[in-house]
């Protein structure tokens, strides 16, 4: 069954990469026409780009900003626990 899902996975992957190199030439073509014709959305496609690029880093950073503040906070009521020398506190 796992290999079906990485068969049907490669296939999905392979039939989308036309796909997606397809917009490339198309999204140059357009900037180039209209900067050709004096506009000025080929800058703001540069910002588009470097939005789109940072955001996952951005999202992947927080989350493990949350990660590790709530694992040094786990970690300090821990040793919190074990220095009041009830054997039991950390149990629960």
């Amino acid at each position: 069954m796992k290999n079906w899902r990485r068969l049907f996975l490669l296939i999905g992957l392979l039939l989308t990469v036309g796909l997606i190199s397809a917009q490339c030439p198309m999204c140059r073509m357009s900037v180039e026409s209209n900067l050709e014709n004096g506009g000025t959305i080929g800058r703001t496609i540069n910002a588009g780009i470097m939005y789109m690029l940072l955001m996952p880093y951005i999202l992947v950073g927080t989350l493990a900003y949350v990660w590790h503040k709530n694992k040094k906070k786990q970690q300090d009521w821990d040793n919190a626990s074990d220095a009041s020398g009830d054997p039991g506190a950390s149990l629960n």
